[in-house]
C-alpha cells in the first residue's frame, strides 16, 4: 500500500518547492517472536525468545517483552545494556528519534540489537499497515511519535493474543513521561515508568544502581539552599552571542586547581581567545569540554591564573563560603591579570562515563556516596547504591545525570565495576577509557576484510605494479618491532649517480575505500603504543611484499636529480635491528650487498641531516623512556632511556625525504585535496622560560626564528656542565606547538617549523597511521595506479577526517604517557626507595620540578607539606630560581632526590620525590630514610579520599 506525504518548501531564491514523498506500507514485517503463525516467520535480524522468562518482576508475573519509549532509550541505555534486560521491542520511531537526538547512543542502542544474546527486535512500525499514523492536524511531532508508540504497544499485546492464547506473552511499555503512562493505561496497555521496573526485578537488586537519576527532587542536598545561579535557556544564550553580549567557547578544566578553568573562544579573532573562570560560583556547573556560553566580568573584576595546587579533598562539601576564601589567596600584580569571565549557559554537554573510585560515606548505611574521577578536571558526583562496601577500592564507571542549583556536585549513577585498583588489567582499561582511546576486539565485519592467510601475490595484484624483488633491499627497526612497514636500498647506477630507494608496506591495497576495515581504520586514526600492549590492527612483512616506492636518483652530494613512484613488489633481503646495521655500517671484514647499500644509505643521510640543519631544522631532546619486562610477569624489572645510533638518524632523514617528496607530488596534483601536516611556529611568548634559563648560565638564545634558535642551541655549551645542552633542548621541546593535519584546500599556511620544510606529511607508516592510507590513495591515483572516489577529493570530509585524526594522536600521546607512569609506580614499586641524581627543569612558587637523567623520569618536589611547619620561600619570576631559608635553586642546578611509590592515595597513587641534597635543615632527609605516609595508606586514605 502506498501513500504520499506532500509538503511545501521555500527556497534559497524566495520561491514554493511541492515536495511529495512516497512513503510505503506492508503487511509483511514480522513482530519479532519467533512461531508467530500470523507473521509466518517474517523477522530479520535478531529475534525475541518465544518464552521470556528472565527477569522475575514482582510487578509483571506473567512472560513478557519490554517495549521502552525514546527518552527511556536515551537516558536509561545503562540499565537497557544490563546483561539481566532481554527481549526488548525497539520501535523505529523510537531509533530515529535517538538517532537525531544522540549519535553516541544511537551507535550504543544498533550494538545491543545486533547482540543475539540479549534478543533485541528492531521493529518498522512505520511501515507497518497496522501501526503507521498519520499526524494529526494540530498534533505536533512529539505527540504524534507518542501516540506511534502508543499504538505499536497495543497492536503487540492484541497480536501476541492470537499468537498464543495460553502462554499469557505481555507487552510491558517503559516510559518516564507521565502523561504518556496515564494514556497508555487508559487504554488498557500496561505501563511503568523505568524505576517502577527495575526496582520490581527482585532477582537483580544491583540493577537498581544504573539508573539515571533525572528528577531533581529530592536528590539535591538537604538545606536546599541556592548555590548556583540559574542557566539562560538556549534562545536567549543564541541571542546574546550574536549581539555579542555572550561569547561562545570550550570549557577547559584546570588540573591543578579545582576552583579555576579556561575558555576557549570559538572564533576567528586572536583577542581575548582564552578567558579565565575562577571560583565555583562563576564556573557555574559547566564541566570539561562542555561548549558553554560565558559572560565577560568588568575589568576590576579581571583575575590573574593561580600558580597555587588546589585539590578538592571533599572537605565539607556544603561550605561554599569557605572555599571561596580559598580563592582569594591568589592576589597578584596588574599586569598579569587576564580577561575573566563567568559561565551564565550551557549549549552543549560534552558528558562521557567517567573511571574513578567511590569515597564511600562516613554515615552509616547511607545510599549515597560521593564518586571521585580519576581525572581531576572532573568534579566529584554524587550517586547512590547499595553496594558501597563491594565497590570499595576498586575501580569503577560512573555517568553524569544532572547537576541542580542547590547542589555542591552533580549528580550520576553507577554504570560498571572495572576491577581492583592498581591491578594491571584494570589500570590499563582505565587509562584506555580515560583517553577515549577505542580498544574494543575488531568486529567480524572488519576482519572479514583482511587478506585470507597463506596470502601470495597474485596476477592481479601485479597490474600497475613494477617488479622490484630484484633490487637488495632491507629493514632496518628497532628491535622487538612488530609492525615493520618500511625498508631501503641503495645502489650505483651505470652513470656513476646513485639510486634510494624507500619502500612502505602498500597497506591501501588491502584497505578499500569504504569498506568495514576502512570506516573502523578511520575512526581509530592511529596506532596506540602501551608499555605492554599494542593497541592497533598490523599487517605483517613477508618475504615478496607488495610496496609503494619512492625512489630518487641523487649524486654523491646527496642533491636529487630525478624522482619517481611507482607501486612495486620487493623482496627484502634481511629485517635488521638498529644496532645490527650500525655492526655492518662499522665492520671492516663485511663487503656484501646489504653491507655496501647500507653504508651508502649512511653516507648520503649525513650530508641530507647536514643540510637540513643549516636550513634551521630543530634537533630537540626528549627523554624517552624504556622498559624491559619479565616474560612471565610481564612486569617491569628494568627502565632505561632509549639509546640513539647513526642508524636511527640513517632511517629518520629518508622517511624525512620520502614524506616531503610524496607531499609535494600530491599537493602538485591535488591542490586543494591533498593531506597534508604542519608544524606552527610557536608564540615568542612560548619561548620565555628557555630564554630565561639559557640566561641564568649566562647563555643566550635566539628566537626570531627556526634557524636562529637552532645556532643558538648548537653553540649553547658549557665545558664544566656537558649534559646542559640537552637540558636545554629538552626545555625548548616543551616551548613547541603541537603538529596537526590539515586538507591543503582549507590553509594556506604549510610550513612545518621543526622540520624546516615549505611543505609536509605522512606517508611512510600506513601500517600504525590512518593518515598515510589517505596520502597513499591521493599519490596511486596521481601516478594512475588507483582510481579516485568522492570522499577522497570533498575538501570538507577530509577537513573532517584530519580534525578526528588530530584528536586521536593528541589521545594516544596521552596514553602512552600515562601507560608510562603506570609503569614506572609498577616499577618503584617493587625496588623501593632509591636516591638519584636530578636536574632542576623548572622553578615554581613552592616546588621544583626535576628531571633524572638515569630513568628520563619527571617529578616535583614539594617544599610545603600539610601538618608541617612553613619553610621562608621567596620565588623570583625573572631569573627564575626558588630561595628555601638560604639555598637559592636555579633551572638546571643539580640536586639529588629521593624516589619512592606514594601509595596513601589509591586513586592517585604517584611517584613521590623529597631532596636529598643540597643539605636545608628541616627540608631535605637522608636518602636512606623511608616517608612515613607511604607506608601507612591506610592511615592517610581516609583523609585524602573522603
Amino acid at each position: 500500500m502506498l501513500k504520499s506525504k506532500t509538503f511545501l518548501k521555500k527556497t534559497r531564491a524566495g520561491g514554493v518547492m511541492k515536495i511529495v514523498r512516497e512513503h510505503y506500507l506492508r503487511d509483511d514485517i514480522g513482530c519479532g517472536a519467533p512461531g508467530c503463525a500470523a507473521c509466518g516467520g517474517a523477522h530479520e535480524g535478531p529475534v525475541l525468545e518465544p518464552q521470556p522468562l528472565d527477569p522475575a518482576s514482582s510487578l509483571c508475573p506473567r512472560p513478557h517483552y519490554l517495549l521502552p519509549d525514546t527518552n527511556v532509550l536515551l537516558h536509561q541505555i545503562d540499565v537497557l545494556e544490563d546483561p539481566a534486560i532481554r527481549n526488548v521491542i525497539v520501535l523505529q520511531t523510537v531509533l530515529q528519534e535517538v538517532r537525531n537526538r544522540s549519535a553516541p547512543v544511537y551507535k550504543r542502542i544498533r550494538d545491543v540489537t545486533n547482540n543475539q544474546e540479549k534478543h533485541f527486535y528492531t521493529f518498522t512500525n512505520e511501515h507497518h499497515r497496522e501501526t503507521y499514523v498519520e499526524q494529526e492536524q494540530g498534533e505536533n511531532a512529539n505527540d504524534r511519535n507518542d501516540r506511534a508508540i502508543r499504538v505499536a504497544a497495543k497492536w503487540y499485546n492484541e497480536h501476541l493474543k492470537k499468537m498464543s492464547a495460553e502462554n499469557h506473552l505481555q507487552v510491558i511499555f517503559i516510559t518516564n513521561d507521565r502523561k504518556n503512562k496515564e494514556k497508555a493505561i487508559e487504554e488498557g496497555i500496561p505501563a511503568f515508568t523505568c524505576e517502577e521496573y527495575v526496582k520490581s526485578l527482585t532477582a537483580n537488586p544491583e540493577l537498581i544502581d544504573r539508573l539515571a537519576c533525572l528528577s531533581e527532587e529530592g536528590n539535591e542536598i538537604e538545606n536546599g539552599r541556592i548555590i548556583f545561579s540559574e542557566h539562560l535557556p538556549l534562545s536567549k544564550l543564541q541571542q546574546g552571542i550574536k549581539s555579542g553580549t555572550y561569547l561562545q567557547g570550550t570549557f577547559r578544566a584546570s588540573r591543578e586547581n579545582y576552583l579555576e578553568a579556561t575558555v576557549w573562544v570559538h572564533g576567528d579573532t586572536e583577542e581575548d581567545k582564552e578567558i579565565i573562570l575562577q571560583g565555583l560560583k562563576h564556573l557555574n556547573r559547566a564541566v570539561h569540554e562542555d561548549i558553554v556560553a560565558i559572560e565577560l566580568l568588568p575589568k576590576n573584576q579581571w583575575v590573574a591564573p593561580s600558580s597555587v595546587v588546589l585539590h578538592d579533598e571533599g572537605q565539607n562539601e556544603d561550605d561554599v563560603e569557605k572555599e571561596e576564601e580559598r580563592e582569594r589567596i591568589t592576589a597578584v600584580s596588574e599586569k598579569m591579570l587576564k580577561p575573566t569571565g563567568r559561565v551564565v549557559g550551557i549549549i552543549k554537554r560534552n558528558w562521557r562515563p567517567y573511571c574513578g573510585m567511590l569515597s564511600k560515606s562516613d554515615i552509616k548505611e547511607s545510599r549515597r556516596h560521593l564518586f571521585t574521577p580519576a581525572d581531576r578536571r572532573i568534579p566529584r558526583i554524587r550517586i547512590e547504591t547499595r553496594q558501597a562496601s563491594a565497590l570499595e577500592g576498586r575501580r569503577i564507571i560512573v555517568a553524569i545525570d544532572g547537576w541542580p542549583r542547590n547542589s555542591r556536585y552533580p549528580n550520576g549513577h553507577f554504570v560498571k565495576n572495572l576491577g581492583e585498583v592498581g591491578e594491571k588489567e584494570t589500570e590499563t582499561e582505565v587509562l584506555l577509557l580515560e583517553h577515549d582511546v577505542p580498544h574494543q576486539p575488531f568486529s567480524q565485519a572488519v576482519l572479514s576484510f583482511l587478506p585470507k592467510m597463506p596470502w601470495s601475490i597474485t596476477e592481479k595484484d601485479m597490474k600497475n605494479r613494477e617488479d622490484l624483488r630484484h633490487l637488495c633491499v632491507c629493514s632496518v627497526d628497532p628491535p622487538g618491532c612488530t609492525d615493520i612497514d618500511d625498508a631501503l636500498h641503495c645502489r650505483e647506477l651505470e652513470n656513476g649517480n646513485l639510486e634510494v630507494g624507500v619502500h612502505i608496506a602498500d597497506v591501501s591495497h588491502f584497505i578499500r575505500p569504504g569498506n568495514a576495515l576502512d570506516q573502523e581504520s578511520a575512526r581509530r586514526g592511529t596506532t596506540v603504543y602501551l608499555c605492554e600492549k599494542v593497541n592497533g590492527l598490523n599487517l605483517k612483512w613477508n618475504f615478496d611484499t607488495l610496496a609503494f616506492s619512492c625512489i630518487w636518483e641523487m649524486n654523491h652530494d646527496a642533491e636529487i636529480l630525478k624522482v619517481r613512484f611507482t607501486k612495486s613488489v620487493i623482496n627484502s633481503k634481511a629485517s635488521l635491528t638498529y644496532a645490527e646495521a650500525q655492526m655492518r655500517i662499522d665492520s671492516a671484514a663485511m663487503n656484501d650487498d646489504i653491507t655496501t647499500s647500507l653504508r651508502g644509505l649512511n653516507k648520503l643521510a649525513k650530508i641530507l641531516k647536514k643540510r637540513r640543519i643549516e636550513k634551521g631544522a630543530l634537533t630537540l631532546s626528549s627523554p624517552e623512556v624504556r622498559f624491559h619486562m619479565d616474560s612471565e610477569t610481564h612486569d617491569p624489572i628494568d627502565l632505561q632511556t632509549k639509546e640513539l645510533r647513526e642508524t636511527n638518524s640513517m632511517v629518520e632523514e629518508f622517511m624525512l625525504l620520502a614524506n616531503i617528496s610524496v607531499a609535494k607530488k600530491i599537493h602538485e596534483e591535488f591542490s586543494e585535496h591533498a593531506l597534508l601536516r604542519k608544524h606552527p611556529a610557536p608564540p615568542p611568548s612560548n619561548y620565555e622560560i628557555l630564554v630565561k634559563a639559557a640566561k641564568s648560565k649566562n647563555l643566550e638564545i635566539k628566537t626570531d626564528t627556526a634557524k636562529s634558535l637552532a645556532d643558538s642551541l648548537d653553540r649553547a655549551d658549557s665545558p664544566t656542565f656537558p649534559y646542559l645542552n640537552t637540558l636545554l633542548r629538552i626545555l625548548a621541546t616543551r616551548c613547541m606547538m603541537q603538529a596537526v593535519y590539515f586538507c591543503s584546500g582549507m590553509d594556506n599556511d604549510f610550513h612545518h617549523y621543526g622540520l624546516a620544510s615549505p611543505i609536509y606529511t605522512h606517508f611512510t607508516s600506513p601500517i600504525r597511521r590512518y593518515a598515510d592510507i589517505i596520502v597513499h590513495r591521493l599519490l596511486a591515483v596521481a601516478i594512475g595506479a588507483d582510481c579516485t572516489y568522492p570522499e577522497l577529493t570533498d575538501k570538507h570530509k577530509l577537513a573532517d577526517l584530519c580534525k578526528n585524526l588530530n584528536f586521536r594522536h593528541k589521545m594516544a600521546q596521552y596514553a602512552q604517557r600515562a601507560s608510562v607512569a603506570f609503569h614506572t609506580q609498577l616499577f618503584f614499586k617493587s625496588k623501593g626507595i632509591v636516591s638519584e641524581e636530578a636536574y632542576i627543569l623548572f622553578v615554581r612558587k613552592n616546588a621544583i620540578v626535576v628531571l633524572i637523567p638515569k630513568y628520563g623520569l619527571e617529578g616535583t618536589v614539594f617544599f610545603e607539606e600539610k601538618d608541617k611547619p612553613k619553610p621562608k620561600l621567596i620565588y623570583d619570576d625573572e631569573v627564575p630560581s626558588l630561595k628555601i631559608e638560604d639555598t637559592v635553586f636555579h633551572i638546571f642546578d643539580k640536586v639529588k632526590v629521593k624516589i619512592m611509590l606514594d601509595s596513601s592515595n589509591l586513586q592517585h597513587q604517584k611517584i613521590r620525590m623529597s631532596l636529598v641534597e643540597p643539605q636545608i635543615p628541616g627540608i631535605s632527609i637522608l636518602a636512606d630514610t623511608p616517608n612515613m605516609d607511604s607506608d601507612e595508606p591506610e592511615r592517610k586514605k581516609k583523609k585524602h579520599e573522603k
